[in-house]
């Protein structure tokens, strides 16, 4: 029996037992905007019930055991011999099972591929983000590995295999299989030409023994990996198996798992190689260029991924907001309340808005034909862009998301917590913020067509907002002019992601939702903290329209 002066009362009912999928509008559109007519029914049923177990009390459970009980690492076993296995909680591993089960690793062969994988690693993100790093690095694996025929021909069909096999064994003997990756070293980090991993020839073509370190290999139980490392011609991209053909084990040395700020549900470690056995991908020297179609894979799905967590911060603070009484009323219906969660909603939505469009132009890069070669150029300047701004956005969106649900977000069993470890991690991997800057610069520089193609883009709104034809020129000013342009790259990046985003939101999004849009981010009336957008706008629409099912 409760004490009568413990009477609860004024909580808020956990978001649990919904659809994660189909309650978000700007998710379910465009899905349908992208989607081939003849796809779209069988892409939103995969999509609805990956949404629906998205949603539910089990895995909810298994997204806080998972990062309750982070990996471990055993080097030897009792007998002292070495091993180097990493030991996850059992919800770990329903998490990547159910990940590997509904396609997520699946985007290159089938129609609609990327599109529909993007969406469902949105709606997965939301149960837990951590068992999204194999995944993406599995999926984007293939496009490197497509260099060399064999590998590929062998490699592949169980990279985008819908069977999660864990436990270290020949990959020959695995319906499925997942990759990872080694290309930063201590010394280095991002500047990965540095590296000194020694890539030594042996007589067999493709062979190669390495020696060497890398300081951050994500997701060490994999079954592959993609690592750079010095050959005799230069930096070169090689695959290195966890386990070789006859069943012995690869040089693999596991020395520690990183103690990370969040994503503690998945391992990354710094491993040592010791005359590894290694498969050249691509030729010697070319490294960076044969990887860098799995870079470019794995910066959307931190675009992705941040779109994602922004979407689940801001389900959250909707939901409480709705079921919160505060000074005479629900907290929903507060004016300044109101203005929050709308200025958090337009951040998520033009986050969402934007990944699906870089994930429907793979679609069409992947099948070829008309528009093929501008949708190419596009992504060649929208993705670093895009992985700039958006991941960068995360954080301040899940503070401020946390901040609504006051002390109540502020403990573990909110999962707020977790949300605000796990927003700066796609800021920060597969490049941070300089390095997408300044990779925007060497594609405004070398490949004019994607700038073209950009603009393009964007030109497809002109006239429709004036604040958005003001930012366009506004644009247009900063890259008529260059010079000394690297200690202005963020600002013009912030630019050009921002007028992308606009110019979407103005030709898809509903008008309520474009104009708070338009007039904050592009017509400077907002301040510098969330909840500062013009009060004369509509934003109980937009707040209704952010609103969870159930809400």
């Amino acid at each position: 029996m409760a004490a009568s002066t413990h009477t609860v009362t004024n909580q808020v009912p956990p978001l649990v037992g919904y659809d994660v999928f189909s309650a978000d509008r700007a998710l379910t559109e465009g899905v349908e905007r992208h989607s081939a007519p003849a796809l779209l029914d069988e892409t939103r049923a995969e999509l609805t019930a990956l949404g629906r177990a998205a949603g539910s009390a089990e895995a909810q459970e298994w997204g806080a055991l998972a990062n309750e009980n982070p990996p471990k690492l055993r080097t030897h076993d009792r007998y002292g011999n070495r091993i180097d296995e990493v030991d996850f909680h059992p919800a770990w591993h329903q998490l990547l099972g159910r990940s590997v089960g509904t396609g997520l690793t699946d985007a290159w062969g089938r129609p609609g591929g990327h599109l529909r994988r993007a969406a469902g690693f949105f709606v997965w993100t939301q149960a837990e983000a951590g068992n999204g790093c194999p995944v993406s690095m599995t999926h984007a694996a293939v496009p490197a590995l497509r260099t060399e025929p064999a590998l590929a021909a062998e490699w592949e069909p169980r990279l985008t295999s819908h069977r999660y096999e864990p436990g270290l064994r020949p990959a020959a003997e695995k319906a499925g299989a997942l990759f990872g990756m080694g290309m930063t070293e201590k010394q280095g980090g991002s500047d990965v030409r540095a590296n000194t991993t020694r890539a030594v020839p042996l007589d067999a073509a493709g062979e190669y023994l390495l020696t060497g370190h890398k300081w951050f290999c994500s997701a060490p139980m994999c079954d592959g990996f993609l690592v750079l490392a010095q050959a005799p011609g230069g930096l070169t991209c090689f695959l290195v198996p966890r386990v070789l053909a006859d069943g012995t084990r690869n040089v693999f040395r596991i020395q520690r798992l990183k103690d990370k700020l969040g994503n503690r549900s998945n391992a990354s470690a710094e491993v040592e190689f010791d005359a590894t056995w290694a498969h050249r991908v691509g030729e010697e020297g070319r490294g960076v260029r044969t990887i860098i179609e799995m870079v470019a894979a794995t910066r959307l799905d931190c675009v992705v991924g941040s779109a994602a967590l922004m979407r689940q911060s801001v389900a959250q603070a909707v939901h409480h907001a709705t079921y919160r009484a505060a000074f005479g009323g629900e907290l929903i219906d507060k004016p300044l309340m109101r203005n929050v969660l709308a200025d958090l909603a337009l951040e998520s939505e033009a986050a969402t808005t934007l990944a699906l469009r870089l994930a429907s132009a793979y679609d069409t890069v992947q099948n070829g034909g008309d528009g093929a070669d501008r949708e190419r150029a596009f992504l060649r300047l929208a993705v670093p862009a895009a992985k700039y701004w958006v991941t960068k956005r995360c954080t301040p969106v899940a503070a401020e998301a946390l901040e609504c649900l006051g002390g109540n977000g502020y403990v573990e069993e909110s999962g707020m917590p977790r949300l605000l470890r796990e927003s700066p991690l796609n800021s920060i991997w597969e490049g941070s913020g300089n390095v997408q800057a300044l990779d925007v610069l060497r594609a405004l520089q070398r490949e004019p067509e994607a700038l073209n193609a950009v603009l393009r883009e964007v030109g497809e709104a002109r006239g429709a907002d004036h604040r958005l034809d003001g930012a366009i020129k506004g644009l247009l000013t900063e890259l008529a002019d260059l010079s000394g342009v690297e200690a202005r790259a963020r600002r013009l990046v912030e630019r050009l992601a921002l007028v992308l985003q606009g110019s979407l939101l103005v030709r898809w999004a509903p008008p309520e939702v474009a104009d708070a849009f338009c007039a904050s981010r592009l017509g400077g009336d907002w301040g510098t903290a969330f909840g500062t957008l013009p009060p004369t706008l509509d934003l109980a629409s937009v707040v209704d329209r952010a609103r969870p099912d159930g809400s």
